[in-house]
């Protein structure tokens, strides 16, 4: 799976690569307090890089949209909430920059596949625009695979 993950970075590298580098360091941020549910964090941070980027119709609408769902989560997790209410769902346009794209009948959990495309948008735009968080992220790539390693069957990945 770390071959599918360089892949994509790559993939979408030439979408994200100018996006200000504070604004990729709130979006590493955002993923960091996430992953180790320090919540309150992560509703600052999503709350500041939402503010800092223009929608434009494409990449930046699905980085807002990954925000926004993880928003959505931590808000919930603060509250106890297994899940959270009315999750936002990535448009047909916003999961051309998604990590894992599934059909309908291929897709067990619709809404954890939200969450996780979020997370993993979340840490290619940080890998890709944020060089001061490139040691930090790198530390947390076996997190990153173990989250794509769940969708390697439904991938067609052996």
């Amino acid at each position: 799976m770390e071959k599918f993950l360089k892949d994509y970075i790559e993939r979408v590298r030439p979408v994200f690569g100018r996006l200000p580098a504070k604004t990729a360091h709130v979006i590493a941020s955002a993923f960091f307090s996430f992953k180790f549910e320090l919540y309150p964090k992560t509703l600052r941070e999503c709350t500041t890089a939402l503010s800092q980027i223009q929608e434009d119709g494409g990449g930046n609408d699905a980085i807002k949209k990954a925000l926004a769902i993880i928003n959505a989560y931590a808000v919930a997790f603060e509250s106890a909430q297994v899940r959270p209410d009315g999750v936002p769902a990535f448009t047909e346009a916003e999961q051309a920059y998604l990590a894992v794209n599934l059909s309908p009948d291929l897709n067990e959990d619709p809404v954890t596949l939200e969450l996780d495309n979020a997370l993993l948008l979340l840490y290619a735009v940080a890998v890709i625009a944020s060089p001061d968080d490139e040691q930090a992220l790198d530390e947390h790539r076996k997190y990153v695979i173990k989250m794509l390693d769940t969708y390697r069957r439904a991938l067609g990945i052996p």
